[in-house]
């Protein structure tokens, strides 16, 4: 074998890129870049893998959003100044032993192996050997995924890169938010007035571009969002933006505790070969407590029965109502059961939620989040998706279709629209609360008790 110099082809980062690249190749364990579209961050972490690959044998992994746009967004992305793909530029057909196409996967004479993933599928990835992990595009990933290969690193002293522009203030911002104050980190945040890659005429035919497809202002936004990393700009499209802003500036996002002797109810998105989704919530007077959430995929609900039960005997919650979808009283080809007569059988108190239309149940969550103090345990989970829950991009129309984008949120989302369908049910079964009930739990944990929106009731 011809002998490579690493980086391949004569590559060296930019100026702006150098102090990342330094990091990484150097040991540094934790990086996380906000640099702005164009900046190179793909490249950059391409070329620190290849090294990384040659320095230590192990696995490596380049997870992307979603693993169906990972072939067309880089596998197949090609370098317009040179006429090749990226992938085969930063690891050169010499330094690999095998590539696998189909799957996306790399296996290098070194003996490591580099493959292309997606956060929608991060629970069926196998960790033996990780040894380095970059996530792209980390503001649309499912932050799960991240809690799932933490533990695979750790125990490998491995690195991870997160590589984004802002998605509004999802996980994204949060997890950034800690790795500036970190001092395992290694934080940035780069817009084009910091880098300088791109000239005046280039920045304003990118404005431009954005401000003929969304309109003036939705373009502005967007050329905000991706050029000068705005976390402020909200996701476009986002079906709950303005609520859930309110929910983080009033400061009811914050730890918070079930009140004894109020029932924990749970809302469900049932699904089979798709994520099962849950939220546990507590009604006490107008207030909805949202405590915790949890979604798994590929699991039945025997899994669920376990969960269910360890979680409520360790929270000494006193179990209420399993709120489940129409759909849970369709027959299954298996066994001829419904889900809702499993879900008996196994001791869940089941019970179907209004039959309503999607937008309907998307207007009753939007009345509902204002109403709701949600613990942050659910910040990188749920909260992020219903921040992420956002409509589906016609490019033919180049409109917002009614329609929501089915993504890692949707899931959470419905399950939380469930809730929303369901709490004034709830209410009527819990005991009435103390008047200062809610006020005394809010005082302990320094919080000033946000307003509340009167309940708009009909006229019979």
């Amino acid at each position: 074998m011809a002998e490579i110099e690493l980086p391949a082809g004569g590559w060296s980062p930019r100026d702006y890129q150098r102090a990342a690249w330094n990091y990484l190749t150097t040991g540094g364990k934790r990086f996380f870049g906000v640099w702005h579209r164009r900046a190179g961050k793909d490249d950059l972490l391409l070329r620190t893998t290849a090294n990384a690959a040659f320095t230590r044998v192990g696995s490596y992994w380049h997870c992307l959003p979603e693993y169906a746009q990972a072939r067309k967004a880089l596998w197949t992305a090609v370098n317009p100044h040179t006429g090749k793909r990226r992938v085969d530029e930063a690891m050169p057909h010499e330094l690999r032993d095998s590539t696998n196409e189909q799957e996306m996967f790399i296996s290098l004479k070194s003996g490591s192996t580099w493959q292309l993933v997606g956060s929608d599928r991060y629970n069926s990835l196998v960790g033996a050997g990780v040894a380095g992990v970059t996530f792209s595009e980390w503001a649309l990933c499912n932050p799960s995924a991240w809690g799932y290969i933490r533990p695979m690193l750790q125990e490998n002293d491995g690195w991870a890169a997160f590589i984004t522009t802002p998605r509004g203030k999802n996980h994204a911002y949060t997890m950034f938010q800690h790795a500036e104050q970190s001092e395992e980190w290694f934080a940035q945040r780069l817009t084009i007035n910091d880098t300088g890659a791109l000239t005046t005429e280039q920045a304003s035919e990118a404005l431009a571009e954005y401000v003929s497809i969304y309109g003036e202002d939705i373009g502005r936004a967007q050329f905000e969002q991706e050029y000068l990393c705005s976390w402020t700009a909200a996701i476009l499209g986002a079906f709950y933006a303005r609520e859930l802003s309110a929910v983080r500036n009033e400061g009811r996002l914050c730890q918070i505790e079930a009140i004894p002797g109020f029932p924990v109810h749970t809302s469900w998105d049932l699904g089979i070969s798709d994520d099962t989704a849950l939220w546990h919530f507590q009604v006490v007077g107008a207030q909805i407590l949202i405590l915790g959430c949890h979604s798994q995929s590929g699991v039945g609900l025997d899994y669920y029965e376990t969960y269910m039960r360890d979680t409520y005997a360790a929270k000494c919650w006193t179990k209420g109502i399993d709120y489940v979808p129409h759909d849970a009283k369709a027959r299954e080809w298996t066994g001829g059961r419904t889900r809702i007569e499993t879900m008996m059988a196994m001791g869940f108190n089941p019970q179907l939620v209004p039959n309503v239309g999607l937008m309907d149940g998307i207007n009753a969550a939007r009345r509902t989040i204002p109403l709701c103090v949600f613990d942050t345990s659910t910040e990188m989970t749920g909260f992020s998706a219903l921040e992420s829950y956002k409509r589906k991009w016609d490019d033919v129309k180049k409109a917002y279709s009614m329609g929501p984008e089915h993504d890692w949120a949707s899931h959470y989302s419905d399950s939380f629209r469930y809730l929303a369908l369901s709490w004034r049910e709830a209410r009527a079964a819990a005991p009435s609360p103390p008047a200062t009930t809610m006020q005394n739990v809010l005082a302990a944990e320094g919080i000033t008790p946000p307003k509340l929106r009167p309940i708009s009731r009909r006229r019979r």
